[in-house]
């Protein structure tokens, strides 16, 4: 399992309703935390009822707890932008 499925697979604990996910690494080559061949800098978009309520802090924690240990290893950087559905439609 790749390392993109294994985020996918986990953050599906918050029932995401859109989850967007790019690996950005190569636009951190020699930088701090960046390894050859990626999976180390990430950008993510998720949407999900579970952040109703919730402050951007809060949201993170969520989301770093789904993530588990892959936020020591391989993940060095993750751009979060999480919503909830109601503020994606407005």
């Amino acid at each position: 399992m790749t390392v993109a499925e294994e985020m996918r697979r986990r953050l599906a604990a918050l029932a995401p309703t859109r989850l967007d996910l790019v690996d950005e690494s190569a636009k951190h080559a020699g930088h701090a935390g960046a390894a050859p061949g990626g999976n180390t800098h990430w950008k993510l978009t998720i949407v999900s009822a579970a952040f109703a309520g919730t402050s951007t802090v809060a949201r993170h924690r969520m989301i770093y707890q789904a993530l588990g240990e892959l936020m020591q290893n391989p993940i060095h950087a993750l751009s979060i932008h999480a919503r909830t559905p109601a503020e994606i439609d407005g």
